[in-house]
């Protein structure tokens, strides 16, 4: 298969493949407009320079429905506005002419969630979308499993995952295996957490411990504290004359700042005591701390999604929000499985089985796969918070 390749932006076709190499997707041709019924007010991208050489291998496929539901009013409308252009940016590059994405607003409410995914069905969905927010998402999971239709959500909350609900968030599992084998094959061993009294804090707690111990390392000290509560500060002092030599802090925002400086007004400077983080630092404001630089945590690499930042921004003149790569990524993967079910079966593959292929995908924000159970496995980075940027200090592993 000849690979055609745009010189603004890369994107790979995903084949499934033995994962030596995980399938790659690649750009292929510019169609038809593919969302002429989308019933929706997002700008449609308009293409400056045609593409040279494509080989359109979506273009003559069968018609497939493809529901997308999203916040598209509401506090959160900027967000799911973002994220339905750049699903229509994937559906645009990948070329394919009869994909109809069905946007549906879910006012970013339960209700609204309930409605959107009971019109899209009513409208021929064969694959849900979608949606953002975790109560939503438990909303469609209600409307969509009983009429056989799985659901590729965006949500963070891995407790909605299951066979038929694959969670397409970054999720903190594989952020935290891949911080505490790398911090600990860098040669530290002593630890002291502060992580908050929750569901995230713990999980990812137990965890960092956890993982700490197969590679040698041991939390010293621990501090938990409830979640936004700025007495956290008079806790970190009790760290003072500790013997550790790395604080891991599974927080973010406000709290991070919070947190680290209290950490260096009790003497425990960045450059002395390393502080040590998931994926909720992959955040320009979390960068731009002073008491953050040098900062370690894992995520997926600001490289891979560099290009479609620029195509987003090109297309549609501003810069696109950290989670609309979700959206892309999950609407080139519908639009592959149905390119694959098409060849092989005559119909979309859109089952469990083929969602969960263990050979794995390659999206804008690197290799990616779900497991069984709905929960998605990312290859990460090492990032590193230096001058206020964020910067890869060791890369994504190519395969898993």
């Amino acid at each position: 298969m000849k690979i055609v390749r745009n010189t603004l932006f890369i994107i790979y076709l995903f084949i499934i493949l033995p994962l030596a190499g995980c399938a790659e997707m690649g750009n292929f041709g510019t169609g038809a407009n593919p969302w002429g019924n989308a019933r929706d007010t997002a700008k449609a991208p308009v293409r400056t320079e045609p593409l040279q050489d494509v080989q359109n291998a979506f273009s003559n496929l069968p018609p497939v429905k493809v529901a997308i539901l999203l916040p598209l009013s509401g506090p959160q409308a900027d967000i799911g506005q973002a994220m339905l252009q750049s699903a229509q940016l994937a559906v645009f590059d990948m070329g394919y002419n009869n994909f109809e994405l069905i946007p549906r607003d879910t006012g970013g409410t339960t209700s609204g969630a309930t409605q959107a995914a009971t019109s899209a069905l009513q409208d021929g969905a064969q694959i849900i979308l979608g949606p953002l927010f975790a109560n939503s998402v438990r909303a469609v999971k209600a409307v969509a499993k009983p009429r056989g239709v799985n659901v590729i959500a965006f949500s963070t909350d891995w407790t909605l995952a299951d066979s038929t609900t694959f969670m397409m968030g970054f999720m903190p599992f594989s952020q935290v295996d891949r911080i505490a084998k790398y911090s600990t094959a860098k040669g530290y061993r002593h630890f002291a957490l502060v992580a908050a009294r929750d569901p995230y804090g713990d999980l990812v707690a137990s965890r960092f411990e956890q993982k700490l111990k197969d590679g040698g390392g041991t939390i010293s000290q621990s501090i938990r504290f409830t979640p936004n509560d700025p007495s956290v500060i008079n806790d970190v002092e009790k760290l003072k004359n500790g013997t550790f030599q790395a604080v891991f802090m599974p927080v973010g925002g406000a709290q991070t700042e919070m947190i680290s400086s209290a950490l260096s007004y009790n003497k425990m400077m960045p450059a002395q005591i390393k502080r040590m983080g998931t994926g909720l630092w992959d955040d320009p404001a979390v960068a731009s701390q002073p008491n953050m630089q040098g900062a370690w945590f894992a995520a997926p690499s600001p490289n891979a999604r560099r290009g479609f930042e620029s195509k987003y921004l090109a297309t549609y003149g501003t810069q696109a929000p950290r989670i609309a790569t979700l959206a892309y990524d999950a609407t080139a993967l519908t639009a592959t499985l149905a390119k694959n079910g098409f060849e092989k079966s005559g119909r979309p593959d859109f089952n469990s089985m083929a969602i969960a292929n263990q050979n794995g995908f390659a999206g804008t924000d690197g290799i990616f796969r779900f497991s069984a159970n709905g929960l998605v496995e990312r290859s990460l980075a090492i990032l590193e918070l230096r001058n206020g940027q964020i910067v890869e200090i060791d890369p994504a592993p190519s395969n898993f």
